[in-house]
Formats: C-alpha cells, structure tokens, sequence
C-alpha cells in the first residue's frame, strides 16, 4: 500500500487520529475532517497531512466537502469512516434529542459522507467502517450507540452490491473497549475510566486497548490485499469475552 490518498473521518482524536499519523508516517497522502477548524489546523500541522471541516451530523458540510475535493480534483483511493459519538444512558431514559443526535452522526453521517463521496472515489478504492463489538455484545447504556452501528452495518451490507461495478468495496472494524477521548467526551469521570479499563485487565490482551492496537487491521483494509473482501468484520477486542 504505496502512496495511496486517504481520508479519515473524525481524524483530529482518538483511532482516526492515530491512524492519520501512521499512514503519513507510512508514505501516504492523509487528509482528515473534524468539527473545529483549530483542532483540525493543529493536528494537520503537527501531522502533515490535509484537513476540511466537515461535520458528520452537519449534510450542508458533507456536501460542501465533496465539492471541494471535486474542486480540487483529487480522488481518493480509501475512505475511513471513523466519526462517530457515544451518549451512554439506558433504553428507558434516554432521551429523543440524544437518540437522534446518535444517529445522525453514527448512521446518517456516514452513510451521506460515503453519498456524497462517491464521485471521488476511485476504481478500485477501500471504504472502512469503524463499528463497535457493541454490535454483537451488550452493554448497559449502550443501546443506542449499538443500534447506530448496526444500521450502519446493515447499509454497507446493501452498498457492497449496489457499489460493486464502481470497484468500491466496504469492509468494517469492530474495535473493543480502545481507550481513547470518547469516554470523557461522553461524560464520563476519571474514576469511571480508571474502573473501566481496570476490568480489561481480565482480557487475553491484559490490558485496556489503545488507539493504536487498532491501527493494523484498518490498514489491512485499506491496502491491495483486501481487495477480495466484501463487507468483512475484524473484530479488534483483545479477547474480550473468550
């Protein structure tokens, strides 16, 4: 996987951050979205790679990107769909405006970046979904958040065969419990973190994940040699629940 043009959503934290640093490390052209320009200014600059503000919960800024990147005539040989939200709370006390505001950045936002895309993507080119073993394991206060993975699942299985005859092909992660901003950004204390990711201790792996355990099996997707793979999950646990 030489030189190929990769854009990551949600790429200013977390797994699409750490996957921008290694693709750029690694030779490739990197551009990343985010929500604010200065994140995304710094992270660019300390990477070296491209950067658009592009809201997945915002369509007009999906749309707005697609249009530039067309403006700018580049073509994109992987498209990582990495943003995505979690609002833990439980099914009876969640509210409506949190389960739309899941689902418009988990579901609707990849499922319009993918759309809106698809004029820049080239023949053949690599689409990942960054999903969630939440998927398939339940978690308490979760199920939202799972249900927004699944259906985006569900949409990928359909778009691998309408897709096909464009050479595009779409395959997703299911990362387990990864640490990274997206349990402080749901609300969540230090002690909780701590108690969390204390009880990863009982894994195979030993240990809580980290962004950059993640790292491989995306890349692996992104490169020639998935290019059989059609609508294939990898699921990066770390034994979890063996």
């Amino acid at each position: 996987m030489n030189g190929k043009t990769i854009l990551i959503t949600g790429g200013t934290s977390g797994i699409g951050k750490a996957l921008a640093e290694h693709l750029v490390k690694t030779g490739h052209h990197v551009i990343i979205t985010g929500r604010n320009q200065d994140r995304i200014n710094q992270v660019t600059q300390s990477l070296g790679c491209g950067g658009y503000v592009a809201d997945s919960a915002n369509p007009a800024q999906l749309k707005q990107l697609a249009a530039t990147l067309q403006a700018d005539n580049i073509r994109l040989d992987g498209l990582v769909l990495n943003a995505g939200v979690f609002y833990p709370d439980s099914v009876l006390s969640t509210t409506e405006e949190a389960f739309d505001l899941t689902m418009n950045i988990n579901t609707k936002g990849p499922w319009m970046t993918l759309q809106q895309l698809h004029p820049v993507l080239n023949n053949p080119s690599s689409v990942v979904f960054v999903s969630s073993i939440a998927v398939t394991n339940a978690f308490a206060s979760a199920a939202i958040y799972s249900a927004s993975k699944a259906a985006f699942e569900a949409i990928a299985l359909v778009a691998n065969l309408e897709l096909a005859a464009d050479g595009i092909r779409i395959n997703s992660v299911r990362p387990g419990v990864t640490a990274t901003e997206i349990q402080s950004k749901a609300g969540m204390t230090a002690d909780q973190q701590s108690e969390l990711f204390g009880s990863m201790h009982t894994t195979a792996l030993g240990r809580v994940m980290s962004a950059e355990d993640q790292i491989g099996a995306i890349s692996f997707l992104l490169s020639d040699q998935s290019l059989a793979m059609r609508n294939a999950v990898l699921e990066v646990n770390g034994g979890y629940g063996l």
